[in-house]
């Protein structure tokens, strides 16, 4: 006699769905926690790297200059780390790398402006609870490196990366925060010499405003055909080359990389900038998965001397090296 199969009792159902919930969330724990704090470039020091803008000339504009940048460079901590994070290094640490170009994405907080990833807030900590990023704090980093090393400048590209604020409002809190300490600033609607920038925060705007140098593209993303790399776009004093490719997989990345420095153009009224920064193909990526691929690759590149501003992820010392080195 065939015998019928008992059920299991509600309970035991309710506790399958718990444990399975508790281990989806202990998953997701480790991919947007744990996982990225173990992601790291190399750590090595560089003899120098605070001050090699000390070696160039004052005449030099800083288009005519080869620049090691970073890209979403105040994302060491940062919510949802597995899909945002894109350096391994705070800024003051970027900046006494060699790094002379910093992508700052800023939203408004109240009177107050964060730096922010997309939607995701940047961190001044790796636990979920550590406080929010401030602008003050990046600059606190930034002014301090140029009090110890006057012969520098920093490159501050600032984004509106998030709110409903309008231009006006957003410049209006970016200007309260320059106003604080305005010896530090350069706003010029022009690109640069070094001498005008040494000691300073060189304010470049990706937003249609009124204060500092015009730094305004349509965004990228990806496209099936490859050889779309650079494109210029006028600002009015100079041009603008970008090769911003940014949803491309390694391979054609690196191919986007190469034909944009070879396809833009360098000189006093002419500026480029490449990024190595990819997220791939997916809607959200993994941004270490790819810089851990096509760093490596810049290292073995021989670059030309008129090679632009150059803005990686997961940014080293040794990186930074070898892009500011093409200067000498």
């Amino acid at each position: 006699m065939e015998t019928k199969r008992r059920r299991k009792p509600f309970w035991m159902v309710l506790l399958q769905i718990f444990v399975w919930l508790i281990a989806i969330l202990l998953l997701a724990a480790a991919a947007f926690y744990v996982i990225p704090l173990t992601e790291h470039a190399d750590a090595a020091a560089v003899e120098g790297s605070e001050s090699w803008m000390a070696g160039l000339s004052d005449d030099l504009k800083l288009s005519e200059i080869t620049i090691p940048g970073t890209h979403d460079s105040a994302t060491k901590h940062v919510q949802l780390a597995f899909f945002s994070k894109c350096q391994s290094k705070t800024i003051g640490e970027q900046l006494q790398s060699g790094y002379r170009y910093l992508d700052i994405r800023l939203g408004a907080d109240g009177d107050r402006l964060k730096l922010m990833h997309g939607f995701t807030n940047c961190k001044t900590g790796a636990l979920p609870w550590s406080e929010t990023l401030y602008l003050e704090d990046v600059l606190a980093d930034c002014y301090a490196f140029l009090d110890a090393n006057p012969s520098e400048t920093v490159l501050f590209a600032v984004k509106q990366e998030h709110g409903d604020e309008s231009i006006a409002e957003f410049e209006s809190l970016l200007k309260a925060y320059i106003d604080r300490n305005p010896d530090y600033w350069l706003l010029p609607d022009h690109v640069p010499t070094l001498g005008e920038s040494r000691g300073k925060v060189v304010l470049l705007r990706r937003w249609e405003g009124s204060i500092g140098v015009p730094l305004l593209w349509e965004d990228q993303g990806g496209h099936d055909d490859v050889s779309l790399n650079t494109v210029s776009a006028e600002q009015g004093t100079y041009t603008l080359w970008v090769q911003d490719r940014f949803c491309y997989g390694a391979e054609d990345k690196w191919t986007a990389f190469e034909n944009g420095i070879a396809g833009s153009e360098t000189s006093a009224n002419s500026a480029a900038i490449q990024f190595l920064s990819t997220k791939g193909t997916l809607a959200y990526g993994h941004p270490y998965a790819f810089a851990k691929k096509l760093d490596p690759w810049l290292m073995k590149m021989v670059l030309p001397a008129d090679a632009g501003w150059i803005v990686v992820d997961f940014a080293s010392a040794p990186l930074a090296e070898h892009i500011y080195s093409t200067n000498f």
